[in-house]
C-alpha cells in the first residue's frame, strides 16, 4: 500500500520533470527568437542611417565613447526603492539532473 503511494508520487515527479525540461527548451527558444528580432531591428536601424560599411565601425566606436542621454522618465521624481529581486529558482542554464544516489 505504501509502495503504491510512493510509485504515484514518483510518477508525478517524473511528469513534472518532463514538463520542466519542455518549458526550459521553450524558454531557450523564446530567448533565441527575441535576440534574433533585436538583431534584425538593429540591422534595420543601421541600414536606415545610410552609413557606408567602411565608416560603420568608426561611427559605432565614436558612439561607444559618447555620453548617451538618459531616457525620459514616467514622471517619477524619486528613484525606485531598493527592493531585492526575487529569484525564480530556475535559471535559463538550469537543467534537470537525475539523483545519482538511486
Amino acid at each position: 500500500m505504501a509502495s503504491n503511494r510512493i510509485n504515484k508520487v514518483q510518477n508525478e515527479i517524473d511528469k513534472a520533470r518532463e514538463r520542466l525540461v519542455e518549458q526550459q527548451a521553450r524558454l531557450r527558444e523564446l530567448e533565441s527568437k527575441k535576440t534574433e528580432l533585436e538583431n534584425m531591428e538593429i540591422v534595420d536601424i543601421v541600414r536606415g542611417m545610410s552609413i557606408p560599411l567602411d565608416d560603420l565601425a568608426a561611427v559605432l566606436q565614436s558612439l561607444k565613447g559618447a555620453a548617451i542621454p538618459a531616457p525620459q522618465t514616467s514622471g517619477q521624481l524619486d528613484p525606485k526603492p531598493n527592493v531585492p529581486k526575487i529569484k525564480s529558482g530556475i535559471d535559463k542554464n538550469d537543467t534537470v539532473k537525475e539523483d545519482e544516489t538511486e
